[in-house]
């Protein structure tokens, strides 16, 4: 059996998700399968900039609030 906090890992979305970490935040939504142009992030408590995704990173304990953009008319 995992202890989850055994396991580096990040909250997205109030859910723990485990990850090679540290990695950017552009690494992170990639392997979570996430477009980084599609998304918008809260990261800690801060907004993020898209231009800022290659270079931001992502620490075990952060806190992601991941929010899909969709486009509609």
């Amino acid at each position: 059996m995992h202890d989850l906090k055994l396991q580096p890992h990040v909250t997205a979305n109030g859910q723990p998700i485990t990850a090679k970490l540290p990695c950017t935040l552009e690494e992170f939504l990639v392997a979570q399968k996430l477009l980084p142009r599609s998304v918008v992030v809260e990261h800690n408590g801060a907004a993020v900039a898209p231009s800022e995704f290659p270079q931001r990173q992502v620490q075990a304990g952060d806190r992601l609030e991941i929010v899909k953009i969709v486009a509609g008319g």
